[in-house]
Order: C-alpha cells, then structure tokens, then sequence
C-alpha cells in the first residue's frame, strides 16, 4: 500500500494527458524550465556579461529644459468656477 506500481503511475498519465492535452502540457514543461534558468540565473548573480553597476537614478527636468523644447506648450488649467 506504501507504493505504487507502474500501472498505477501509466493510468495517472493517461488521465492528466486526457484532461490536459499534450500540446499544453508541452507549454507547461517549456515555462517550468524557463522558470527554473531564470532562478538559477538569478541565484548565481546574473549572467557573467553584464556589469554588476547601479541603475542611474532619474533625471529631474528643469525650468531651462522646458523652455529648450519648441515643441512644448506650456499651458494652465482652469477650475470651472
């Protein structure tokens, strides 16, 4: 009862491809390996080509950037009173 025999485990098989095709099982297995690289990727410290730099913080945009861009409109919005 502790185990089960070949049998058992070919019927459970047979069920899950009934019930949820190959074709999305095959999609299952792909994802499932993907997630599994990425994790040991991300475990490992990335791949060995990038550099291990910060990301460089946003730029704020100042009064004289505005006024550089002739495109920009500088517009106010009223309330309705």
């Amino acid at each position: 009862m502790g185990s089960f025999s070949i049998w058992h485990w070919l019927i459970v098989l047979l069920v899950v491809v009934m019930i949820f095709g190959t074709k999305k099982l095959k999609n299952i297995g792909s994802d499932l390996g993907q997630a599994v690289k990425g994790f040991k990727e991300g475990v490992k410290g990335g791949s060995e080509g990038e550099a291990d730099a910060p990301a460089a913080p946003p730029q704020q945009v100042t009064q004289a950037q505005r006024t550089a861009d002739a495109n920009t409109v500088d517009v106010e919005a009223k309330q309705k009173s």
